[in-house]
C-alpha cells in the first residue's frame, strides 16, 4: 500500500509539473519574418490557428501590395490614368478611410499616398540596390503634395482629386495585421499568444505565470538593446533605417522618406512605439513610430503627443538614446550601463 500511495504521489506531481504545450509557427510575409506563438493549447489546434492566420497575412498582403498586381495598385493606376472611380471592398474601404484619420492626426508625417515617392527612391521592389538619385523628379513629387484627403470614397468606389497620389500601406498594413490577429484568436478562445511581424508585435494573454518578454532589436548590431514585458493587449513596434535601405558614397539612404521634404530621414537609426489595449493598438503602433522618427528633437515629444503614445524610445543617429519617462520605466538595458546615459524627453 505504502509503495503504491508513492506511486500514486509521483505521478501526481510528474502529472502537476507537466508543462503547458507551446507551438511556434514562422514564414516570411509582409517583406519580413513573422513568428506567431500559441500557448497552453493542443498542438493540433494552434497549428491549425497558426496556419490559418499565414493564409489571412499571405492573403492581406496580396491585395494590399503597393506595386504588384493587386487591389491597391489598380487603384494606383486609376488615380494615374484618368481617375475614374474604381470598385473597393468595404474593408479597403475602411483601411482607407482610417489611415486618412491618422495622416491628419499626424499633420502629414504619416502620410501612405507618397507612395510615388517611395518608387522613385527604389523602395518599390523585393531587391533594394543603389540608385540614382533624381532630384528634380522628387521636387515634383513634393510639389504636387500628394495627400490622403485627395482619396474619394463614396459608394464603394474610390477616385482621387490628385493625379500624384500613390498609396502606399507598408507603414499600416503589419499594425492592421496584429489587430485582426488578436481579435481571430480571441474569437477562437485562445486565451495566450505572441504574434511577431518583424519586430511588430501584439500580445494576449500570458507566457504561463508571466508575460510576454519581448526585445528590441539594435538598429546596428545582431543583439538586442533592451526588453520589456509586453502585457496582454499591448503593442509595440519598431521602425528602423537597417530594414530597408541602400548605400551609394558611403551614405546610407533609408526607405522613412520625409513627406514635407521627399528625401529620407538621416538623424535617427530607430524609434520604438507602446501602445497600451486598444481597438487599434497595433495600428497605432506601426503608424505612430514615423512621425516621432522624422520629426526633428525638439518637436519628437508633441509628435508622440499628437498620437496619443506615452511609450516611445529613440535612437538617433550618433547612438544617443532618448526615452519617454513613462517608457523608461518599463525597459530593462541589455547593457546595464546604458541605463545612466539615457537622455529623457
Amino acid at each position: 500500500m505504502r509503495l503504491l500511495l508513492i506511486l500514486i504521489f509521483s505521478f501526481l506531481l510528474s502529472s502537476c509539473s507537466k508543462p503547458e504545450p507551446i507551438h511556434h509557427t514562422q514564414s516570411y510575409v509582409f517583406g519580413t519574418l513573422v513568428d506567431i506563438t500559441i500557448y497552453g493549447e493542443p498542438e493540433e489546434d494552434a497549428a491549425a490557428l497558426a496556419s490559418e492566420i499565414i493564409r489571412n497575412f499571405q492573403d492581406l498582403h496580396n491585395r494590399l501590395h503597393a506595386w504588384r498586381p493587386s487591389e491597391i495598385s489598380a487603384l494606383n493606376h486609376a488615380f494615374k490614368n484618368g481617375n475614374l472611380p474604381v470598385s473597393i471592398k468595404p474593408d479597403v474601404a475602411a483601411i482607407i478611410s482610417d489611415a486618412t484619420s491618422l495622416s491628419i492626426q499626424s499633420k502629414g508625417a504619416f502620410n501612405p499616398a507618397i507612395g510615388g515617392l517611395m518608387n522613385v527612391w527604389g523602395f518599390h521592389k523585393d531587391e533594394i540596390k543603389p540608385i540614382k538619385i533624381d532630384d528634380d523628379k522628387i521636387k515634383n513629387l513634393v510639389k504636387s503634395n500628394p495627400q490622403m484627403v485627395d482619396i474619394v470614397v463614396k459608394n464603394g468606389k474610390a477616385s482621387s482629386t490628385n493625379p500624384s497620389v500613390r498609396l502606399d500601406l507598408d507603414d499600416y498594413i503589419k499594425g492592421y495585421a496584429l489587430d485582426a490577429t488578436l481579435v481571430f484568436l480571441r474569437e477562437h478562445g485562445v486565451k495566450n499568444a505572441l504574434i511577431n511581424i518583424g519586430g511588430n508585435m501584439i500580445a494576449l494573454g500570458k507566457r504561463g505565470n508571466n508575460p510576454w518578454r519581448v526585445s528590441i532589436q539594435h538598429p546596428r548590431k545582431p543583439n538586442a538593446i533592451a526588453a520589456l514585458d509586453l502585457e496582454s493587449g499591448w503593442a509595440i513596434a519598431t521602425l528602423g533605417d537597417y530594414q530597408r535601405y541602400f548605400e551609394l558614397k558611403g551614405k546610407r539612404y533609408n526607405h522613412i522618406i520625409d513627406p514635407a521634404t521627399g528625401y529620407p530621414t538621416e538623424d535617427v537609426q530607430a524609434v520604438t512605439v507602446l501602445v497600451p489595449p486598444q481597438v487599434n493598438a497595433g495600428v497605432l503602433s506601426d503608424v505612430a513610430a514615423k512621425p516621432i522618427f522624422i520629426a526633428k528633437p525638439n518637436t519628437r515629444s508633441q509628435a508622440a503627443k499628437e498620437m496619443g503614445v506615452e511609450n516611445y524610445l529613440v535612437i538617433e543617429s550618433n547612438e544617443k538614446i532618448v526615452i519617454s519617462p513613462s517608457m523608461a520605466k518599463r525597459v530593462t538595458w541589455a547593457d546595464s550601463n546604458k541605463a545612466q546615459k539615457v537622455n529623457f524627453n
